[in-house]
C-alpha cells in the first residue's frame, strides 16, 4: 500500500462499476472530496486535508487508475472518461454516507471535479478547480510553439501501445519531469512523497496514459455536447490556478466563466502542485467557498 495522509483511516470501497477505489477519511461534519492530479495520489492533499478535516468529513481517494485505487483496462475508450470517473466519485461518497458534498480537484482531478458537477448538479454542492482549464478549453488555447509545455497532452493522446512502451521504458525520468518542472519550491515535495508518487505512477503507466487519451477523445465529445446544449456548474465554483493564460494568450477566468456563472477566480503566485507549495492559501480559498 502507498503512503495515506496522517491520521486518515484507509477505507477501500466498491462503487457502482465493481471497481474499488483507495480513499482516506477523516472528520465529521459536512462531507468534502478532494480529487488530486498528476502524477500524485491522495497524498497531495495532506495538508490541506488535515486542516478541513477540523470540522468536516473529508474524503480524498485515488482516482481510477491511481494510487491505491483499482486499474481497469481500458477496452472501449470509456473506462478513463471523467463521466466515469466523476460517477466513481459520487458513488464513493455515498457508500460513506453522503448524498450532496463539496468538491475539490486539481489537474486531472479537477477535470472529473467539473464533470462531475456537470452531470450531477444535485449532488455537487460546491466546486473547486485548481490549475486546470475545462478539457475543451484546454485543446483550444494549445497553439504554437507554446504548446511545446504540454507536450505529454499529445503524447498520451496517441493510440494505444506506442505511449505506453515510451513511457513505460524510463517511467521515473517521466513522471520526475513533471514534479520537477512544475514546482517552484523543491521542498515542497519531500524525497519520500516524490518516491511514493513515482512508484505508484511506474505502477499505472497504461491508466494514466488512458486517462489522458480519454481528455483527446470522449471528454471533448462531452464537453461538446454541453457546451452546444448550453450546460453551466450551477454551484458557486472557485478556480485558482497560476497565470497561464498571459503567457499563453488567453483569458483564463473569461473561459472559466462561460462553465461557472456564480465565479471566483484567484491567481496564485507558486508552483503547478499549489496545495503542497501554498496550502494556507488553498485552505483559505476552500473555506470562502463553503462559506458562499
Amino acid at each position: 500500500m502507498h503512503p495515506t495522509i496522517s491520521g486518515f483511516e484507509h477505507r477501500r470501497v466498491t462503487v457502482a462499476d465493481g471497481v474499488t477505489l483507495s480513499a482516506a477519511v477523516a472528520g465529521s461534519g459536512s462531507a468534502v472530496v478532494l480529487l488530486h492530479g498528476f502524477p500524485q495520489t491522495h497524498l497531495m492533499w495532506r495538508h490541506v486535508a488535515a486542516d478541513l478535516a477540523a470540522d468536516h468529513t473529508v474524503i480524498c481517494p485515488d482516482l481510477r487508475g491511481y494510487g491505491d485505487s483499482d486499474k481497469p483496462a481500458d477496452t472501449d475508450g470509456t473506462a478513463y472518461s471523467k463521466r466515469t470517473m466523476a460517477a466513481d466519485v459520487v458513488a464513493l461518497a455515498r457508500a460513506l454516507g453522503h448524498e450532496r458534498f463539496a468538491l475539490a480537484g486539481h489537474d486531472r482531478g479537477a477535470l472529473v471535479a467539473v464533470r462531475a458537477g456537470l452531470d450531477h448538479p444535485g449532488t455537487v454542492t460546491h466546486l473547486a478547480a485548481l490549475d486546470v482549464l475545462p478539457t475543451l478549453d484546454m485543446w483550444d488555447v494549445m497553439r504554437g510553439v507554446s504548446a511545446a509545455v504540454g507536450f505529454h497532452l499529445y503524447l498520451m493522446a496517441q493510440p494505444p501501445g506506442m505511449p505506453e512502451r515510451l513511457i513505460g521504458a524510463s517511467p521515473d525520468a517521466f513522471f520526475g519531469h513533471f514534479l520537477d518542472a512544475w514546482t517552484r519550491d523543491p521542498d515542497a515535495i519531500p524525497a519520500q512523497v516524490r518516491a511514493a508518487y513515482l512508484r505508484a505512477s511506474r505502477e499505472a503507466v497504461p491508466s494514466i496514459v488512458a486517462d489522458y487519451r480519454a481528455s483527446a477523445g470522449i471528454d471533448v465529445a462531452h464537453d461538446r455536447a454541453d457546451r452546444a446544449a448550453g450546460a453551466t456548474l450551477r454551484m458557486p465554483v472557485s478556480v485558482l490556478q497560476q497565470d497561464w493564460g498571459a503567457a499563453l494568450g488567453y483569458d483564463a477566468a473569461a473561459l472559466w466563466r462561460a462553465w461557472a456563472p456564480d465565479l471566483e477566480h484567484r491567481t496564485v503566485t507558486c508552483g503547478h502542485f499549489m496545495a503542497e507549495e501554498a496550502p494556507t492559501e488553498v485552505v483559505a480559498a476552500l473555506r470562502a467557498l463553503l462559506a458562499r
